[in-house]
């Protein structure tokens, strides 16, 4: 289960994130859980594996706001890297930037399942 504490231990910068969500704890914890769902990630993906720049960019900018918006700095940093060689279109190989933001979302993930 999400909690202020395990988020913290996360990385995320929860005194931001409760800040944008106006103080409310069970406001934040809910939208942290939502963005888990968020389909973007599997956008991401598959559009880096099948080498779709401009959508890859798109899923990646939507996500970049998301993770931002709620200060979870150990996927939002990644998200960030990405999006910036994207809008570039920086030829490099995007699939560690990919696995390392999904690695960031699946730990997340366990931490909201536990």
């Amino acid at each position: 289960m999400l909690t202020i504490d395990s988020l913290k231990a996360f990385g995320a910068d929860t005194d931001e994130g409760l800040g944008r969500c106006m103080g409310s704890e069970s406001l934040y914890l809910r939208l942290t859980g939502i963005v888990l769902q968020d389909q973007g990630f599997e956008k991401l993906q598959k559009a880096v594996e099948e080498n779709d720049l401009d959508a890859a960019f798109e899923a990646a900018h939507a996500l970049k706001g998301a993770l931002g918006n709620l200060s979870l700095t150990p996927i939002y940093k990644p998200v960030c890297d990405i999006t910036e060689l994207l809008r570039s279109r920086t030829e490099t190989d995007y699939a560690p930037l990919v696995a390392q933001i999904l690695e960031g979302r699946d730990r997340l993930k366990e931490l909201a399942e536990g």
